[in-house]
């Protein structure tokens, strides 16, 4: 249960604490589910300064100034795989934590492993988060935590 949007964060803040170079982390949930406010606590906690806001119109948006780079993309107005091509993610992924929002079905074959982030807003505005690994990378990650 994520009450309110600094919990949101704080899950982010969590999941930059296990990120590691390569990792591709895809968002996915309806408007207003909070996948800004976890990127927002990604970047946090890879000690990114500056502003972590929504990419809608840019596409992808890349943060060099925290532990690890931070690209966090908008797949929203992609149309399909080829316009993920087109962004040439492959040259940053390895190196970087790459945030997807709205990437399912997209963007899952940029890395051999990735986390699922599963998003959602309740009727009582409290948001929910499940997270479905797949690799075992990630599910040993996971699996760590207390």
């Amino acid at each position: 249960m994520l009450p309110t949007p600094a919990d949101t964060r704080a899950l982010g803040v969590a999941l930059a604490g296990l990120a590691r170079p390569g990792d591709l982390v895809v968002l996915v949930g309806p408007l207003g589910a909070g996948k800004t406010a976890l990127t927002q606590g990604i970047g946090a906690g890879l000690g990114v300064r500056e502003p972590v806001t929504s990419p809608t119109f840019v596409i992808a948006r890349v943060h060099r100034d925290g532990r690890l780079p931070l690209v966090h993309v908008d797949a929203y107005r992609l149309g399909g795989v080829a316009d993920v091509d087109d962004l040439d993610l492959d040259v940053t992924v390895a190196s970087s934590v790459t945030v997807v929002e709205w990437g399912q079905g997209l963007v899952e074959q940029l890395a051999d492993e990735h986390l699922e982030v599963r998003l959602d807003r309740r009727d009582d505005d409290v948001r929910t988060a499940v997270l479905v690994p797949h690799g075992p990378g990630w599910e040993q990650r996971l699996g760590d935590q207390p």
